[in-house]
């Protein structure tokens, strides 16, 4: 049985992760490609339903995060990780553990990011409302604001999210999965 690749979508809350994993899964079941997005946000409401978003409990969910895509792509299965993984170390040791692996990065300049956070209708499992806790004082763990969020060294992609609509940015995850793990 043939490995299967890992896609980790990177970014600050409120880049598009979500959003462009959802339409990438679309453009790759058009074209007969099966994938599974394992999303960090439904993964932390099963681990930790009432998350503190500590250093430790992020090393949980994260190890947990890399290691169900690890499985899965051992058995064939492809995964788009939807998570921002805030320290390199997370999607570093993805891509120490995953044979097939890159990541997208999802650039998007912070005040962006707070301003689709703050109007976003659907969150797809992510917490409402966290920039605001973050600006208030109330949060001091979300990243970019509370918490460091370390930019990829050498991602595979940079994305401009602030400057590419989310169809257009997940064409270019796409063009890449193909041209990289999908050679036919």
């Amino acid at each position: 049985m043939a490995k299967g690749w890992c896609v980790w979508i990177t970014g600050l809350p409120g880049s598009g992760k979500s959003t462009i994993a959802r339409i990438l899964l679309k453009m790759l079941q058009e074209r007969g490609i099966k994938a599974q997005i394992v999303s960090s946000d439904a993964l932390r409401k099963l681990a930790t339903p009432k998350p503190k978003y500590t250093e430790e409990e992020r090393d949980i969910v994260y190890g947990a995060l890399v290691y169900a895509a690890k499985v899965l792509t051992e058995n064939g299965v492809n995964v788009i990780i939807d998570a921002t993984g805030n320290k390199r170390k997370y999607r570093e040791m993805a891509r120490r553990e995953i044979e097939k692996f890159m990541e997208a990065y999802l650039k998007c300049p912070l005040e962006t990011c707070i301003e689709r956070e703050l109007s976003r209708k659907e969150t797809h499992y992510a917490p409402r409302g966290i920039y605001m806790k973050a600006l208030t004082g109330e949060s001091k763990t979300v990243p970019g604001l509370g918490a460091p969020y370390e930019e990829p060294k050498s991602p595979e992609v940079i994305i401009n999210t602030e400057e590419k609509p989310p169809e257009e940015s997940a064409g270019e995850i796409l063009k890449l999965i193909l041209s990289k793990f999908e050679k036919m």
